[in-house]
């Protein structure tokens, strides 16, 4: 950074740590890209984003970076948080339009009632039936204990792992690893495994419960 680099591609917290100890200047910046917006202006992050750009934005200059916001999703506030960044002509580019219930042709959509207290055995089922031995299988819980107790579960008859936001990144990656070369069959995860993650080959999602 200090020898003067052309992309930087970083967290908020790690910027602006390195804005505040004088290894980073954002004033040449041209071009600004925030990824999955709606999560960094929501999760905590906006204040840090703000710290951040403030520092390559002028008050109504024309020479302001350009600004690009990237997310699967596009909350009202999220364009009311980024015409502050963004000229008033900006552009909005929309790949679903009102198709908001578009997905993918080849998958098919299944809901399934059942008490809460045999929602474990009908997973179980569920995975068996759609999945076998052989295929892989993400399960989605709503809390870290859920996806614990759920990994934990006899009912689940395949080797089973859980993910979520309180094992350590490195054995994170080890896991996913593992899931990926198909040590193991099914991952039961939170919403940390929802997004940016690249694993082939999934014959079956489900969501233990719905999504709140």
């Amino acid at each position: 950074m200090r020898s003067g680099i052309d992309i930087l591609v970083g967290t908020p917290g790690r910027i602006k740590d390195h804005l505040q100890s004088g290894k980073l200047d954002l004033t040449k910046v041209k071009h600004v890209v925030l990824d999955e917006v709606d999560q960094m202006l929501d999760m905590g992050f906006a204040e840090q984003v703000e710290d951040i750009l403030r520092v390559a934005y002028k008050k109504d200059s024309e020479d302001n970076p350009q600004t690009l916001l990237f997310s699967a999703t596009c909350p009202h506030w999220v364009y009311d948080v980024a015409k502050k960044y963004m000229k008033s002509k900006y552009e909005q580019i929309d790949l679903i339009g009102k198709r908001t219930q578009k997905a993918a042709t080849t998958v098919e959509h299944l809901a399934i009632e059942c008490h809460w207290s045999q929602r474990a055995a009908v997973i179980g089922d569920v995975i068996q039936v759609y999945s076998g031995s052989h295929g892989r299988t993400i399960v989605f819980c709503e809390t870290k204990k859920e996806a614990n107790e759920l990994a934990l579960n006899a009912s689940i008859k395949q080797d089973c792992q859980s993910l979520h936001g309180d094992i350590p990144q490195k054995q994170r990656e080890i896991t996913l690893k593992g899931f990926r070369n198909g040590t193991f069959k099914v991952l039961v995860a939170t919403n940390v495994a929802a997004r940016g993650l690249d694993i082939p080959e999934v014959d079956l999602v489900v969501q233990s419960s719905p999504p709140k």
